[in-house]
Protein backbone atom coordinates (compact mmCIF):
# COMPACT_ATOMS: atom_id res chain seq x y z
CA UNK A 1 0.00 0.00 0.00
CA UNK A 2 1.37 3.55 -0.62
CA UNK A 3 0.31 7.22 0.39
CA UNK A 4 0.38 9.57 -2.31
CA UNK A 5 0.92 12.87 -1.02
CA UNK A 6 0.09 16.25 -2.52
CA UNK A 7 3.30 17.23 -3.11
CA UNK A 8 3.57 13.73 -5.60
CA UNK A 9 5.48 12.20 -2.95
CA UNK A 10 5.30 8.45 -2.44
CA UNK A 11 5.44 6.37 0.58
CA UNK A 12 5.00 2.82 1.20
CA UNK A 13 2.91 1.94 4.37
CA UNK A 14 2.01 -1.34 5.92
CA UNK A 15 -1.05 -1.55 8.38
CA UNK A 16 -0.58 -2.64 11.60
CA UNK A 17 -3.75 -2.49 12.72
CA UNK A 18 -7.46 -0.97 11.98
CA UNK A 19 -10.67 -0.50 14.05
CA UNK A 20 -13.85 0.86 13.81
CA UNK A 21 -14.68 4.22 15.52
CA UNK A 22 -17.81 6.31 14.94
CA UNK A 23 -19.12 5.17 11.56
CA UNK A 24 -15.54 4.86 10.12
CA UNK A 25 -12.38 3.00 9.52
CA UNK A 26 -9.36 3.74 11.41
CA UNK A 27 -6.02 2.72 10.30
CA UNK A 28 -3.02 2.14 12.34
CA UNK A 29 0.56 1.56 9.98
CA UNK A 30 3.96 1.20 10.79
CA UNK A 31 5.83 3.62 11.56
CA UNK A 32 3.41 5.95 12.36
CA UNK A 33 3.02 6.36 15.42
CA UNK A 34 2.04 9.57 17.15
CA UNK A 35 -0.44 12.25 15.68
CA UNK A 36 2.16 13.94 14.33
CA UNK A 37 3.30 11.27 12.36
CA UNK A 38 -0.24 10.45 10.83
CA UNK A 39 -1.20 14.39 10.20
CA UNK A 40 2.05 14.20 7.63
CA UNK A 41 -0.47 11.38 6.08
CA UNK A 42 -3.55 13.99 5.87
CA UNK A 43 -4.75 14.56 2.06
CA UNK A 44 -2.56 11.89 0.95
CA UNK A 45 -4.38 9.30 -1.56
CA UNK A 46 -4.16 5.66 -0.58
CA UNK A 47 -3.22 3.43 -2.85
CA UNK A 48 -3.32 -0.43 -3.03
CA UNK A 49 -1.62 -2.53 -5.87
CA UNK A 50 -3.72 -4.64 -7.77
CA UNK A 51 -2.34 -7.49 -7.14
CA UNK A 52 -2.83 -6.84 -3.58
CA UNK A 53 -6.90 -5.74 -4.02
CA UNK A 54 -9.75 -7.79 -2.35
CA UNK A 55 -12.12 -9.38 -4.95
CA UNK A 56 -15.45 -7.30 -4.87
CA UNK A 57 -18.62 -8.73 -5.04
CA UNK A 58 -20.50 -8.66 -8.14
CA UNK A 59 -21.70 -5.21 -9.70
CA UNK A 60 -19.15 -3.58 -7.41
CA UNK A 61 -15.90 -1.43 -8.55
CA UNK A 62 -12.98 0.54 -7.54
CA UNK A 63 -13.18 4.24 -8.42
CA UNK A 64 -9.95 3.51 -10.15
CA UNK A 65 -11.10 1.08 -12.92
CA UNK A 66 -14.16 3.60 -13.45
CA UNK A 67 -11.39 6.25 -14.79
CA UNK A 68 -11.20 5.97 -18.63
CA UNK A 69 -14.40 3.81 -19.57
CA UNK A 70 -16.33 4.94 -22.13
CA UNK A 71 -19.81 6.11 -21.15
CA UNK A 72 -22.50 4.68 -23.43
CA UNK A 73 -26.45 6.29 -22.68
CA UNK A 74 -29.91 5.14 -23.92
CA UNK A 75 -33.28 6.13 -23.00
CA UNK A 76 -35.30 8.86 -22.40
CA UNK A 77 -32.37 11.45 -21.96
CA UNK A 78 -31.18 10.35 -25.19
CA UNK A 79 -34.30 9.88 -27.11
CA UNK A 80 -34.08 6.32 -27.11
CA UNK A 81 -30.62 5.62 -29.26
CA UNK A 82 -27.48 4.66 -27.21
CA UNK A 83 -24.80 6.83 -27.84
CA UNK A 84 -21.61 6.98 -26.33
CA UNK A 85 -20.98 10.28 -24.48
CA UNK A 86 -17.30 10.90 -23.55
CA UNK A 87 -15.37 8.84 -20.88
CA UNK A 88 -14.97 9.13 -16.76
CA UNK A 89 -12.09 11.35 -16.04
CA UNK A 90 -12.72 11.28 -12.29
CA UNK A 91 -15.26 10.04 -9.57
CA UNK A 92 -16.91 12.09 -6.86
CA UNK A 93 -18.64 11.20 -3.73
CA UNK A 94 -20.08 13.27 -1.03
CA UNK A 95 -23.24 15.13 -2.90
CA UNK A 96 -25.79 12.52 -2.55
CA UNK A 97 -26.09 8.49 -1.97
CA UNK A 98 -24.65 7.41 -5.18
CA UNK A 99 -21.29 8.63 -6.43
CA UNK A 100 -21.03 11.35 -9.19
CA UNK A 101 -19.10 10.33 -12.39
CA UNK A 102 -17.26 13.18 -13.75
CA UNK A 103 -17.49 12.22 -17.66
CA UNK A 104 -15.76 14.33 -20.30
CA UNK A 105 -17.29 15.20 -23.52
CA UNK A 106 -16.18 17.14 -26.61
CA UNK A 107 -16.40 20.18 -25.04
CA UNK A 108 -18.25 19.92 -21.58
CA UNK A 109 -18.26 18.01 -18.42
CA UNK A 110 -20.59 16.13 -17.23
CA UNK A 111 -21.27 14.60 -13.77
CA UNK A 112 -23.55 11.63 -13.81
CA UNK A 113 -25.06 9.83 -10.61
CA UNK A 114 -23.44 6.20 -11.08
CA UNK A 115 -26.68 5.02 -9.31
CA UNK A 116 -27.94 1.07 -9.49
CA UNK A 117 -31.16 1.89 -11.20
CA UNK A 118 -29.31 4.15 -13.86
CA UNK A 119 -26.77 1.01 -14.94
CA UNK A 120 -27.35 -1.63 -17.92
CA UNK A 121 -23.87 -2.48 -17.69
CA UNK A 122 -20.94 -1.98 -15.65
CA UNK A 123 -17.76 -3.73 -17.72
CA UNK A 124 -14.37 -2.44 -15.79
CA UNK A 125 -12.76 -5.00 -17.49
CA UNK A 126 -14.09 -3.78 -20.94
CA UNK A 127 -13.59 -0.28 -20.18
CA UNK A 128 -17.38 0.06 -20.95
CA UNK A 129 -20.16 1.23 -18.90
CA UNK A 130 -24.24 1.77 -20.46
CA UNK A 131 -26.50 4.09 -18.40
CA UNK A 132 -30.27 4.20 -19.50
CA UNK A 133 -30.93 7.71 -18.27
CA UNK A 134 -34.14 9.60 -17.73
CA UNK A 135 -34.97 12.44 -19.68
CA UNK A 136 -33.37 16.01 -18.76
CA UNK A 137 -30.13 14.42 -16.85
CA UNK A 138 -27.75 15.53 -19.88
CA UNK A 139 -28.98 19.04 -19.42
CA UNK A 140 -28.52 19.34 -16.14
CA UNK A 141 -24.76 20.54 -16.51
CA UNK A 142 -25.35 21.82 -19.74
CA UNK A 143 -24.59 25.50 -20.67
CA UNK A 144 -26.82 28.53 -20.43
CA UNK A 145 -28.18 29.43 -24.08
CA UNK A 146 -27.89 32.84 -25.35
CA UNK A 147 -31.45 33.62 -24.26
CA UNK A 148 -31.12 32.14 -20.84
CA UNK A 149 -27.54 34.39 -20.03
CA UNK A 150 -29.76 37.47 -21.25
CA UNK A 151 -32.72 36.01 -18.62
CA UNK A 152 -30.07 36.00 -15.93
CA UNK A 153 -28.70 39.70 -16.15
CA UNK A 154 -32.41 40.99 -16.59
CA UNK A 155 -33.00 39.14 -13.06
Amino acid sequence: MFALGEDGMRRELHVESCWAHKERVVLKFSGTDSIDDAEALVGCEIQVPRAERRELEAGAAYVGDLVGCEVIVSGAAVDGDARAIGSVADVQFGAGEAPLLVVREAKRELLIPLAQEYIRLLDVAGKRIELELPEGMLELDAPLSKEEKEAQKGA
